[in-house]
C-alpha cells in the first residue's frame, strides 16, 4: 500500500494536496485526528512523530485511549445479483460468505 506510512508504529494514510502542493498525513486508527503536512518524506516523518507525539500527551493529560477498538464486524451493502454470486463462490469452495469475504479483503491487502 504505496500511501500507507507507518509512524512510530502508527499507520498514516498519506495524499498530495495539489491545492497547497504539499503532502498530507492523516493518522488512522486514533480516537481524534492527527494530521500533519509536508513537502518531503523526510518532512513528513518528522512532522508525523511531532503531530502524533502531540496527540498521545493530549490523550494521556486527559485520561483518553488514543486508539480505537475494531471489533472486527462491519456491514456490508451489495446489489442482489452480487450477494447471491458472492454466496454461490464461497459455497463452492466450502467456506462461509464470511471466509470467502474475509479472504477477498486479505487478497486485496497483500503486496
Amino acid at each position: 500500500m504505496n500511501n500507507i506510512m507507518v509512524i512510530d508504529g502508527y499507520r498514516a494514510i498519506i495524499q498530495y494536496d495539489p491545492e497547497i502542493e504539499m503532502f498530507r498525513g492523516e493518522f488512522t486508527g486514533l480516537n481524534g485526528s492527527a494530521d500533519f503536512y509536508a513537502d518531503s518524506v523526510e518532512s513528513l516523518l518528522e512532522e508525523g512523530r511531532s503531530s502524533l507525539r502531540t496527540f498521545l500527551e493530549v490523550c494521556q493529560e486527559k485520561g483518553i485511549e488514543p486508539t480505537k477498538a475494531y471489533s472486527g464486524k462491519f456491514q456490508v451493502r451489495l446489489s442482489e445479483e452480487l450477494h447471491r454470486d458472492a454466496v454461490d463462490a464461497a459455497r463452492a469452495r466450502g467456506e462461509s460468505l464470511n471466509q470467502f469475504v474475509a479472504l477477498a479483503i486479505q487478497h486485496e491487502l497483500s503486496p
